[in-house]
C-alpha cells in the first residue's frame, strides 16, 4: 500500500487547487476489518472567507463549522435531509474554514462490501457516484466527524494521475442559494468516468 497523503497536502492556502489535486487520489476505509477503497474522480472545493455556498461563510463559527477550522487533514462529515452523510477534508492551515467536498469515487477495493452496505449488485455510478452514496459504500457517517486523515480508519494515498484533458471543470451542484457564488468553476471531476455523480 502508498504511504498515506500527507498533512502538508491539505495544508495549503488554494482550497480550489487542492480540490482538484485530490483527483485520482485513493480514498479508503477500514472499518471491523473490512477494507474498502476508491479512486477519487469527483470533487468541490467550498471557501468560509469568500463563498457564499460554504457552511461557514462568512467565517462563522458553529458547533456545526468549528471543525473546519482546524488545521487541514482532518474530516468534515455532516449531514443533510436528515438521511445523507457527506465526506469532506478540510484544508488550509488552523483558522481558515475551507474544505473539499467528495462527490464520486471509482471502486477499486471492497466492492461487494459496497454493495451491501447499498444494497445493491449495481458497480457504476448508482453504488459510488455522489456524496450520500459513497459515504454509505464507504461506511462513514457522522460518527467519523473529526477524523484524523492520517488514522487507521479513513486514509488517503497517492494514487492515478490525470492530464489536463481528462478533468473537466464546472459550476457545483446544488448551491444555487448562493448567488452569484453558485457560479463559481469550482467543481472537478474525470471526463467520461462512469462514476461521476452528473
Amino acid at each position: 500500500m502508498n504511504n498515506k497523503l500527507p498533512n502538508s497536502l491539505f495544508r495549503g492556502s488554494n482550497v480550489v487547487k487542492i480540490a482538484r489535486k485530490l483527483l485520482g487520489s485513493h480514498l479508503f476505509t477500514n472499518f471491523n476489518d473490512e477494507l474498502t477503497s476508491g479512486i477519487i474522480v469527483e470533487v468541490e472545493a467550498y471557501c468560509g472567507a469568500t463563498d457564499k455556498a460554504c457552511h461557514a461563510y462568512p467565517d462563522k463559527v458553529t458547533p456545526r463549522t468549528k471543525i473546519m477550522y482546524e488545521s487541514g487533514g482532518v474530516a468534515y462529515v455532516y449531514l443533510v435531509y436528515g438521511m445523507h452523510h457527506l465526506f469532506n477534508i478540510v484544508t488550509n492551515a488552523g483558522g481558515s474554514a475551507d474544505a473539499v467536498l467528495i462527490r464520486a469515487i471509482e471502486p477499486i477495493a471492497g466492492v461487494a462490501v459496497m454493495q451491501k452496505r447499498r444494497n445493491t449488485n449495481q458497480n457504476n455510478k448508482l453504488l459510488t457516484g455522489g456524496p450520500a452514496r459513497l459515504t454509505q459504500a464507504l461506511g462513514i457517517n457522522v460518527s467519523h466527524n473529526k477524523s484524523d486523515l492520517q488514522g487507521e480508519h479513513i486514509w488517503l494515498t497517492e494514487g492515478k494521475h490525470y492530464t489536463d484533458k481528462e478533468i473537466i471543470t464546472s459550476t457545483r451542484i446544488g448551491v444555487e442559494y448562493a448567488g452569484d457564488d453558485a457560479l463559481l468553476p469550482w467543481r472537478f471531476h474525470i471526463k467520461d468516468n462512469k462514476y461521476v455523480s452528473k
